[in-house]
């Protein structure tokens, strides 16, 4: 009995928890001392600073999304491309370079669009008819003129993007000149843009100037790849409230004169269409054939009967012409009626005497 007793001494510890009397396993359990709770106030406040941490982590956008102001510049799914000159008489000039070969950039303006080469500043002036607000800025952003193009985003071709050395290699458009231009991407569109502070006229100037670059040809392929770009530039608040808008279309290319000539040609031809030339309403001829025939005496009275019809213009050439053809045809009745030979006149011999008729006798017989 004292041997079984033992051997249920030593097992009693090797049991399961689930197994444990429940006085055993209060026993077991540590209760922390008092003085070790923290106070209920600074507890409370550590935890709710903890919880706006972890907040701010999970929320915390990305710092190409942020502006140095704290503003985050919002970009629409599909951007307006209409001119809105707004309250403040917003408007875009350029520089009048002509369309000689020479020329790194030229502006249409017959078609609205602005021929660059590559990586080369375009200076565009900016005019506005008074100040607009405190921190307002200018952005610039890149999109496909096509309807079926317009959802696709405006981006370099891999090429000249691994080239790039820059943090911004990705974007298309470039502001040159200052060092407060900043690059967008829009989290959900993934549409770039590039925006620089609105700086007000220098003395004696009444516009601003700025300088766009585009940093890959039209013609790139896996980039926009021979489609239509437009360019739009808008002024805007630190709000994002958009003041005034702006596009143009642009191609970037190696000879911008050349090309800009060659579509100004080619729209000149459009509008004015082909060249008509006025005919005169004729009636139709009617197709004969003809074919080779012997000249006989009946074939030849077949033909005097055959009718002709003859398209005529004019109205005085016309009655002419009926005169003439009503003369003939009485004379070919006087014909048929008299149907008498015309005697013919011998002719007179030089020496003044007649010549003697078959069966006449001389005078002087």
């Amino acid at each position: 009995m004292e041997e079984q007793g033992l051997e249920n001494e030593e097992l009693t510890p090797s049991l399961p928890l689930s197994q444990i009397s429940f006085p055993d396993l209060w026993a077991n359990v540590v209760m922390p001392s008092i003085s070790s709770i923290p106070g209920p106030v600074d507890d409370m406040d550590m935890l709710l600073m903890q919880d706006e941490l972890d907040l701010n982590c999970l929320f915390e956008l990305p710092p190409e999304t942020v502006t140095k102001d704290g503003v985050i510049p919002p970009v629409s799914t599909v951007p307006v491309t209409t001119d809105y000159p707004g309250e403040y008489g917003f408007q875009l000039r350029f520089q009048k370079s002509g369309a000689a070969k020479s020329v790194t950039s030229t502006f249409s303006e017959l078609l609205n669009k602005l021929y660059c080469q590559l990586a080369k500043t375009s200076p565009v002036e900016v005019l506005v008819s008074k100040e607009p607000p405190q921190g307002a800025f200018l952005r610039a952003t890149a999109v496909y003129k096509k309807t079926e193009h317009v959802a696709d985003v405006v981006r370099r071709c891999p090429h000249h993007q691994n080239e790039d050395t820059a943090e911004h290699r990705s974007h298309l458009i470039r502001l040159g000149g200052s060092q407060r231009a900043q690059y967008f991407e829009d989290l959900h569109t993934k549409r770039q843009s590039v925006t620089v502070p609105y700086e007000p006229p220098q003395l004696g100037s009444e516009m601003t100037t700025i300088l766009l670059s585009f940093m890959c040809n039209s013609s790139c392929m896996g980039g926009m790849n021979r489609r239509q770009i437009l360019t739009i530039l808008t002024l805007e608040t630190p709000e994002g409230l958009v003041l005034g808008r702006r596009c143009f279309e642009v191609r970037v290319c190696a000879c911008p004169g050349r090309d800009r000539k060659t579509d100004e040609e080619s729209s000149t031809k459009t509008q004015s269409g082909p060249k008509q030339t006025k005919k005169r309403k004729t009636n139709p001829v009617p197709h004969t054939t003809t074919m080779k025939k012997s000249r006989s005496a009946s074939s030849a009275e077949e033909e005097d009967k055959e009718v002709f019809h003859l398209p005529i213009v004019g109205r005085g050439r016309y009655e002419m012409f009926k005169k003439i053809n009503e003369g003939l045809e009485l004379l070919d009745r006087e014909k048929t009626k008299n149907k008498v030979p015309v005697k013919q006149e011998l002719p007179v011999p030089s020496t003044g005497k007649r010549l003697l008729q078959r069966g006449e006798q001389s005078d002087s017989d």
